[in-house]
């Protein structure tokens, strides 16, 4: 969820990778550790799914550092849920796997439904001016330049507002983060400095820029097309027609339900991690507010590739990708609310996200069958070293093998070969200046 970008610093700006599953750098590989993950299986026949490697690989995460971590793996109707580790480090209270979890970014693909619901309807068009339906809001010519379609797949170039209201996460100190806990944003507190801030570029040029903003503006756009708040639009028509009962936007600043507590590092910086479990999450909004579960995630991802929530010819054009830079450094191939990733055994679409103290990421192959959805209750783990590089993170190449087991089926020691030639490009960046 944190992609931020500070213009006008004067000294050395460093552009990093925030990792979300796999890291910038991979590791070389970790070894798996004995099973001790808790684990539940929905159905005990064969399947695609190694249940022994999923269960190993799922407790190397937790071994190579991870406070704890929530996995669901699917494969057509076989289920393998897993959790390993701590939800609390203090108490030593463990994770499982049905904990609820803020999913970040991943809100951005139900917002996205939720506006391609309204383009079938004849409502909004794609490519029409944004200024069509928020007159003034843009202001000037971009206002009839920056279209629908290029707040969706981030190609309007509208600055980043993270680092605008958290500006100490570019020094980097988790000031910000205190000083905001319980502050109630406004659409309009996060869209105005943002619009006020130099562009990434000019409308429609690729590659695009990941821009929070983009979904914000999105929201303010249903609320004014359909007459209801965003958020409540997105529950009521993607959210319940999708089937989640443990998927909503938190109307308090705690995360309902069973959940952990989120540990935010800051790449050494916060140290020893703080929790930001309970936070007001209005920051994010139709960006990044929702909180679920991984079989929700996984259900909802099911529901939408296999036409359930938006009808085929809106399903193509969320498809439709162009590359985007992630705070200026990895590229994705995205498309509305939703990316595509080439892995060893084919090709598979989600999003991921991060926020304070929490990562998720979630993929499913084209047909929803083989999917995988994965949460983390620490964030920004890896450490920076004296050149403002990131160092690889043992983290990131046991999550590679654990998303390889998962989504191909390969052997543990098939996914630890195969670990340091795959490099998942996560949504998830902060610029920080060191």
């Amino acid at each position: 969820m944190m992609s931020a970008t500070k213009r006008g610093e004067t000294g050395r700006v460093r552009r990093l990778a925030v990792v979300t599953v796999a890291g910038a750098l991979l590791a070389t590989g970790v070894a798996a550790v004995p099973a001790t993950a808790a684990t539940r299986t929905a159905d005990p026949g064969t399947s695609g799914l190694d249940r022994q490697a999923l269960r190993q690989t799922l407790d190397a995460v937790h071994e190579a550092g991870m406070y704890g971590i929530y996995s669901e793996a699917r494969d057509g109707g076989r289920t393998w849920e897993g959790a390993s580790g701590v939800a609390d480090v203090d108490t030593g209270r463990p994770v499982g796997p049905d904990m609820v979890h803020r999913v970040g970014s991943i809100t951005k693909s139900f917002t996205s439904v939720a506006v391609l619901q309204q383009v079938a309807r004849g409502t909004v068009e794609l490519d029409a001016p944004v200024g069509r339906y928020l007159p003034g809001l843009i202001p000037g010519e971009r206002g009839q330049r920056i279209t629908v379609r290029m707040l969706l797949n981030h190609t309007s170039h509208i600055a980043d507002y993270v680092g605008l209201v958290f500006p100490s996460l570019l020094q980097p100190s988790g000031q910000s983060l205190d000083d905001n806990r319980f502050r109630r944003f406004t659409a309009e507190d996060l869209v105005e400095p943002a619009l006020a801030a130099p562009p990434t570029g000019e409308p429609g040029v690729l590659p695009g820029s990941y821009s929070n903003t983009n979904y914000v503006i999105l929201g303010m756009l249903l609320q004014k097309v359909t007459g209801e708040d965003a958020q409540q639009y997105i529950t009521r028509n993607v959210i319940r027609k999708a089937g989640l009962r443990h998927t909503s936007f938190p109307r308090t600043p705690h995360i309902p339900g069973p959940h952990s507590k989120a540990y935010e590092s800051l790449y050494g910086f916060i140290d020893p991690p703080r929790d930001y479990s309970v936070y007001d999450m209005s920051w994010a909004g139709p960006a990044g507010a929702i909180t679920s579960t991984m079989d929700d995630l996984n259900r909802f991802y099911r529901a939408l590739l296999r036409g359930e929530l938006i009808g085929a010819a809106q399903l193509a054009e969320m498809q439709k990708t162009v590359p985007v830079l992630v705070g200026g450094v990895a590229a994705l191939d995205y498309g509305l609310g939703l990316y595509s990733l080439d892995l060893p055994c084919g090709r598979f679409w989600g999003h991921d996200g991060g926020v304070f103290g929490m990562i998720t990421q979630s993929l499913s192959t084209p047909d929803g069958k083989r999917q995988i959805s994965i949460g983390l209750n620490r964030a920004k783990y890896q450490r920076i070293d004296e050149n403002g590089n990131l160092e690889p993170s043992p983290i990131d190449a046991a999550m590679v093998q654990h998303l390889l087991v998962a989504l191909c089926g390969t052997s543990q020691a098939t996914a630890k070969a195969a670990a340091p030639s795959f490099v998942p490009f996560p949504a998830d960046r902060v610029t920080i200046k060191r």
